[in-house]
């Protein structure tokens, strides 16, 4: 079992040098919130951490930080995640010499925390070995995402890249498909074999998977929709993806 939980599970601190700190300490930071025309020199060392670690940022102005808290932040909030991040090319060998077969679940920009908490919780029951989330443009894990995962975020290990693209080439070269469960095929997931090693990529609801990861599939499979509405929610489409999987993972 992957142990991705740690002691302080809060979703931010604030201020220049307790953030520093907590960079030096080795927790995980999702993202700074940095105030639009800071500068200095305490300033200059936690920018020079923020590139070594390659850590997200957005330059805001005073007021957003404001809403977020009261208390002196001197225009820095870091949003500190409760769960350890892993990396995808030491998950995989790990796999393959352990007689397995991948499954890994992508996801291309999906920015609701609730989706994905309930997205991780049916990850972590149909047995994906890992979730891949870009850097950028990911839901912030915290605690509702925990809430909502019923704890799977503890269990199963996600990985944060920084450029999807290349993390796509590397599952490819290390001989796993891609599939995308897109609406734009005229192929159904369920004619796809996931018998073999397999990433399933999950776009954004508002634009699906982005065209240059759809480019990259070695398959496409949309689902079938009756009704008028023209999507499923998704994290319901997840599931119905990861659990064709399972089903005839099952049955081989």
């Amino acid at each position: 079992m992957y142990h991705n939980e740690k002691k302080d599970t809060s979703d931010y601190i604030f201020g220049i040098r307790p953030t520093i700190e907590a960079i030096k300490s080795g927790k995980e930071v999702e993202k700074i919130l940095i105030q639009t025309g800071i500068n200095g020199e305490l300033f200059g060392e936690l920018n020079r951490l923020i590139k070594e670690y390659k850590i997200p940022t957005q330059y805001v102005p005073i007021e957003k930080l404001n809403r977020i808290t009261g208390k002196n932040h001197q225009g820095i909030i870091a949003f500190v995640s409760p769960i350890a991040f892993h990396e995808i090319e030491s998950i995989i060998p790990t796999l393959f010499e352990q007689g397995k077969t991948p499954l890994i679940l992508i996801l291309d920009r999906i920015t609701d925390i609730r989706n994905f908490g309930a997205i991780t919780r049916t990850a972590e029951c149909s047995g994906v070995n890992a979730i891949i989330v870009p850097t950028r443009g990911a839901a912030q894990i915290n605690s509702d995402a925990l809430k909502t995962s019923a704890g799977a975020l503890f269990k199963i290990p996600v990985c944060r890249e920084e450029n999807l693209k290349n993390t796509i080439d590397f599952l490819k070269e290390s001989g796993i498909q891609i599939v995308a469960c897109t609406e734009k095929t005229n192929d159904y997931y369920y004619n796809i074999d996931y018998n073999a090693p397999t990433a399933i990529i999950m776009g954004s609801e508002e634009d699906g998977i982005s065209p240059e990861y759809l480019k990259k599939s070695d398959f496409k499979g949309k689902i079938p929709l009756m009704g008028e509405i023209g999507s499923l929610n998704v994290s319901v489409a997840c599931g119905i993806m990861l659990y064709e999987a399972v089903r005839q993972r099952q049955i081989n």
